[in-house]
């Protein structure tokens, strides 16, 4: 296929923390490439997913939700969602079905005209499930009338509704240009930095309260041996000691717990034997520390706005 043929191009996902844009961006690529949990705010980094349809490449950006921000952290992840739609040929705004038009939503769809530029913006109502029809319709009414809209499309991205017909209508939105990532390949994050998400998804489900917000983890390192395994050093950071105490539970419970989830999705990911160690480190500053955030592949500068 030459590159006359193939098009390609970057489609981000917007929306409030917890539309749903991780589990869209997994089930278009086929595959568990961004974080998944009941909780808000647990995208950091802008993940890429890469998805085939027909001759067309879908490079998916899955942001961090849009939300108030209150901390660095929080900044970096916000200014990092819009710089990732912002450099998109495609922006898909994604607002759950069951939730009225919220000031977060507005302020998104505020930003969508300062900050967009000429990308095209679909809009994908989410867990249509969960609503009835009129209300459904009601919804998807009020929100065009807000912002002018290139498509609607109603799904639900947990069972699959629907998405096949976003993934068509995004394909031909792609410009004409050789393929940015080999066929076979589905993410372009490093593999070190999977693992660090794979395992702060599972502390994330294991774990309470603010915790999560205050916790990061890092691959410290990655062998690859003679027998085809990998050993992987990663290090949970903590901001106090007795958050410390949480994360390894009584009698180290909750580490054994945690490690042996992911490693088990790690073993399933790669396809092969892991030997996966954590440790648990206090780390009071990490928060206000650069290389934390270039490991989580955000701009600590985009923090201080």
């Amino acid at each position: 296929m030459s590159d006359q043929d193939t098009c390609a191009g970057f489609v981000a996902l917007i929306g409030e923390p917890n539309a749903g844009k991780s589990t869209l961006l997994n089930r278009m690529v086929g595959a568990k490439v961004s974080i998944v949990t009941h909780k808000v705010q647990t995208t950091r980094a802008r993940i890429r997913g890469v998805a085939m349809e027909g001759a067309a490449q879908l490079v998916f950006v899955d942001t961090p939700g849009l939300f108030k921000p209150r901390r660095r952290l929080d900044r970096a992840m916000v200014a990092a969602a819009w710089t990732g739609a912002a450099d998109a040929d495609v922006v898909v705004l994604m607002v759950e079905a069951h939730r009225c038009i919220t000031d977060g939503v507005r302020a998104i769809l505020d930003g969508l005209s300062e900050r967009v530029g000429t990308a095209r913006v679909a809009l994908a109502i989410n867990k249509i499930d969960k609503v009835k029809s009129e209300a459904l319709l009601a919804l998807t009414q009020e929100l065009n009338e807000a912002y002018a809209f290139s498509e609607t499309f109603m799904i639900s991205a947990e069972k699959g509704h629907g998405v096949d017909a976003l993934r068509t209508w995004l394909a031909g939105e792609m410009p004409e240009g050789p393929w940015l990532y080999p066929e076979d390949q589905i993410a372009d994050l490093p593999m070190r930095m999977i693992a660090a998400e794979i395992t702060r998804e599972k502390l994330t489900l294991r774990l309470h309260q603010e915790l999560p917000y205050q916790m990061t983890v890092e691959t410290e390192n990655w062998e690859e041996r003679k027998d085809g395994s990998a050993k992987i050093d990663q290090v949970i950071y903590v901001v106090r000691d007795g958050h410390k105490g949480i994360v390894l539970g009584n009698k180290g419970e909750t580490i054994k717990a945690v490690g042996k989830a992911s490693r088990e999705e790690l073993v399933e990911f790669l396809g092969r034997k892991v030997h996966l160690f954590l440790q648990v480190k206090v780390r009071p500053g990490w928060l206000e520390e650069k290389e934390r955030y270039s490991e989580m592949g955000l701009d600590f500068s985009d923090g201080n706005t």
